[in-house]
């Protein structure tokens, strides 16, 4: 990974190794917001619906998967746009895309291409969001609430118990996830030849043949090294905003009673 990142650096200069940068950001503001927007939507409903103050196991991965799979769908466009600027980089100059930037590519491959484009990898996309969310969502909850009834670990509801809980479902992710990106990955990074795209099961047939099934976990280290910082981060932040919207709504509560009804809680 490190040789691979001294090539790149060497070759096309230190800026090359944040090619990709802003169709990465435009990914995580449509498919990262609809993911955990959408979760917290459905788990709020289901809550409402059957009256759990906290949702079992079985309806908070229903809820995750239902949202990352209608994320995917959103995010797709923007997911074909990333893969293809950052396989520019292991590309010789000739056969690179060169999208200036991720509107360019969006732009670029509607025009050149078709809006259906947009759709290619969008089973393995989709699938691997449902994974993605179920094992986030689902072990980040399901790690937090063992760490915190341990009490020989003392930690309470708090930044180090998140952290500790959000690097291990980023772990879970990474692993869970692994064959789906790669699959993905190769399905929106193919070349189309004579207007023939290749199927998932002609890339999944070569892949085997020249790689061997070891293929389906290529990359892990540098997904971790991605996705185990970004997970870390993104739940110790949504539990910050969390208080922050807690506190809030109970200080609107408070200046709503009356005055005799604050004098009694008081």
């Amino acid at each position: 990974m490190f040789r691979t990142l001294i090539q790149f650096a060497t070759r096309d200069g230190i800026p090359s190794l944040w090619w990709g940068i802003s169709a990465s950001i435009l990914r995580q503001s449509t498919y990262s917001t609809a993911r955990f927007g959408l979760y917290n939507y459905f788990a709020r409903e289901a809550r409402q619906r059957t009256g759990q103050q906290r949702l079992s196991s079985p309806l908070e991965i229903a809820c995750a998967g239902v949202a990352g799979g209608l994320a995917g769908l959103v995010g797709n466009p923007t997911e074909v746009a990333l893969v293809r600027m950052c396989a520019d980089g292991a590309k010789a100059p000739s056969q690179r895309f060169g999208y200036a930037h991720a509107f360019d590519a969006l732009i670029r491959i509607g025009r050149e291409e078709g809006v259906r484009t947009f759709t290619r990898g969008i089973g393995p996309n989709v699938v691997r969001s449902v994974i993605m969310n179920v094992s986030q969502i689902a072990t980040y909850s399901a790690a937090k609430r063992a760490l915190l009834s341990n009490p020989s670990l003392g930690l309470k509801d708090g930044m180090p118990t998140h952290f500790l809980a959000s690097l291990l479902a980023g772990t879970v992710a990474t692993t869970a996830c692994a064959p789906a990106d790669v699959l993905k990955s190769r399905i929106q990074n193919a070349v189309t030849i004579d207007g023939v795209k290749p199927s998932l099961g002609k890339i999944v047939a070569e892949s085997l043949r020249n790689e061997g099934p070891r293929f389906l976990f290529k990359g892990w280290t540098p997904a971790w090294l991605r996705l185990a910082p970004n997970t870390v981060l993104t739940f110790i932040f949504l539990e910050q905003l969390q208080k922050l919207v807690n506190m809030s709504r109970e200080m609107r509560t408070a200046e709503n009673l009356p005055v005799s009804a604050a004098v009694q809680k008081t």
